[in-house]
């Protein structure tokens, strides 16, 4: 089978816009969480993992037309693509994969608070439809929404769309706006943190909830040479596993996430022992994080590599997760270090012990991405030689 190739990364989140100022507070370990600047809500106990950019900012350095209504998953959504398709050096591809659950949620917010009509369509194709519209369209659209696990099962299809031959070059991430809506859910299921969450720490007690986007483009090895493009890494395995264990709590052996790390590790042909990071899914509630925790020591037992999660520094980006860590793993592994498990101070001994914030050689990253009702997947990076 063809390899299939990462020739471009764009992504935009809390620690900024672009992948350079991404990896520089990556690298510094500097936060982007703190209290509600943009969001439009009442609860505003909750810190957020927010762009650093509001609408018309956003809108202004893309250039959109004036009078054009964008919700900001879209806009989001461009910023990051626009920057992935540059790297690549193409102006486009065959389809355009990008999972959401938000949409334009806020903008039907708004309208609600307004009592106007809906400026924009809000469900969440209508997004991908406007991103790629932006970019002149692309052949093939489509929209996973699979809560936290959609765009790393976006870049699980499009790697399927590769590998049957049914497209040469994939644009596929995803890109979640913050929405009210989705904070007071969050709230409702008493799993927001009024600090700093922590993830792994044993004095851990929920989430906070971010924003963004991040998309990769992706082909066969045989299309990226072709054209003269330098791979980036290879999407070496992938797997997904649904426990079904409950709507919206993780199964305590970790069974979901458990199968779908076993699954990528078939996929790509290694062993445990060839995975030298984890970045974990590791959102900071007492449930996710032990339960994750049971699922990797039943992957790798005693010989457990080096794990941290992010999500200490953007807010748990939902559906969006998924691409934009597995650029932090791109990031990491192009400049040899391990990403920081921001807030980690006590072991519990129902987790694993993070380590991060170090120098290493990353030649093989696994990166998780869990969603309620079970849906779990997980993805292998590989240095490309």
């Amino acid at each position: 089978m063809q390899r299939i190739c990462i020739t471009g990364m764009g992504v935009v989140s809390a620690l900024g816009a672009g992948r350079q100022p991404t990896l520089e507070a990556l690298r510094a370990g500097r936060s982007g969480i703190g209290p509600v600047r943009y969001l439009h809500t009442r609860r505003r106990e909750f810190p957020v993992g927010e762009v650093p950019l509001s609408d018309a900012e956003l809108a202004g350095r893309l250039q959109v037309p004036e009078g054009a209504v964008l919700s900001r998953t879209t806009l989001l959504g461009i910023t990051a693509l626009q920057e992935a398709l540059a790297q690549a050096g193409v102006a486009t591809a065959d389809a355009l994969i990008s999972g959401t659950t938000v949409g334009g949620m806020e903008k039907a917010e708004q309208a609600l608070r307004d009592g106007t009509p809906l400026s924009v369509p809000c469900d969440c194709g209508s997004t991908t439809e406007a991103i790629a519209d932006y970019f002149g369209g692309f052949p093939l659209r489509t929209t996973p929404s699979t809560a936290c696990s959609s765009a790393a099962n976006a870049l699980m299809l499009g790697a399927r769309l590769l590998c049957s031959g049914q497209a040469d070059i994939v644009a596929a991430g995803g890109s979640e706006c913050l929405s009210d809506f989705h904070l007071q859910g969050f709230a409702s299921l008493m799993i927001l943190d009024t600090q700093p969450c922590r993830p792994f720490d044993a004095g851990r007690t929920g989430l906070n909830l971010g924003e963004g986007a991040a998309y990769l483009i992706l082909e066969r090895e045989d299309n990226a040479l072709r054209r003269g493009a330098r791979p980036l890494a290879v999407l070496s395995g992938w797997g997904n596993a649904c426990d079904a264990f409950h709507q919206t709590a993780s199964s305590d052996n970790g069974e979901g996430a458990f199968r779908a790390m076993q699954a990528a590790l078939q996929q790509a042909g290694l062993r445990p022992g060839d995975i030298s990071y984890v970045n974990a899914h590791g959102t900071g509630t007492p449930n996710n994080d032990a339960s994750e925790s049971a699922a990797l020591r039943r992957v790798f037992g005693d010989a457990l590599p080096p794990v941290s999660s992010t999500k200490g520094l953007t807010g748990h980006t939902t559906s969006a997760s998924g691409s934009i860590e597995t650029v932090f793993c791109l990031l990491a592994m192009q400049n040899g270090w391990i990403p920081g498990n921001c807030g980690f101070r006590t072991p519990d001994p129902a987790c694993i012990v993070p380590t991060g914030g170090v120098p290493a050689t990353l030649r093989h990253c696994l990166c998780n991405a869990f969603g309620f009702g079970g849906n779990d997947s997980a993805l292998i990076l590989s240095a490309y030689a």
